[in-house]
């Protein structure tokens, strides 16, 4: 990972970057550069500085596998995020798992296009150091994610 000196809460210079993986999925992210727009755009709202982020998109099943071997979870989940980050600048791997977006949304009653924001944005949160392990921290963040939302449309 490059490691990039700006000033907090700056978009992202030549030296930051968004990368889009698919693993073992086809590709289906839409509009990529509004995605790095918008992400940058949050990352500046959070004054943080903006590093290098992977969004890595797979299946459950390759999810699964990395959730028993990283986090000894035996159980599906959406995402997983890596943070890399130091002092304010924003830095880390996000996998995600597109059929749990899938699921997510049918649940929710939302388009797959806006959960997969969310679930996106989920993981860049956590990258600023919000957390969502109890239930106030899992209010906030949703709160964030709204917040993150808005910025979108």
């Amino acid at each position: 990972m490059v490691k990039n000196k700006q000033n907090p809460g700056s978009l992202p210079s030549s030296n930051s970057h968004i990368s889009f993986n698919f693993i073992d999925v086809k590709p289906f992210v839409r509009n990529k550069q509004e995605l790095r727009r918008w992400i940058a755009l949050c990352i500046k709202e959070e004054r943080k500085s903006f590093g290098e982020i992977s969004f890595n998109f797979c299946s459950d099943n390759h999810l699964l596998e990395m959730n028993r071997e990283f986090l000894n979870h035996n159980y599906y989940t959406d995402i997983i995020t890596f943070d890399f980050t130091e002092n304010n600048l924003i830095s880390g791997d996000i996998y995600i798992s597109k059929g749990r977006v899938k699921e997510n949304a049918a649940e929710l009653k939302e388009t797959f296009h806006v959960e997969l924001k969310r679930v996106m944005i989920h993981g860049i949160l956590h990258l600023c150091g919000y957390k969502d392990k109890s239930k106030a921290e899992k209010e906030k963040m949703r709160k964030k994610e709204d917040v993150c939302l808005s910025l979108l449309r």
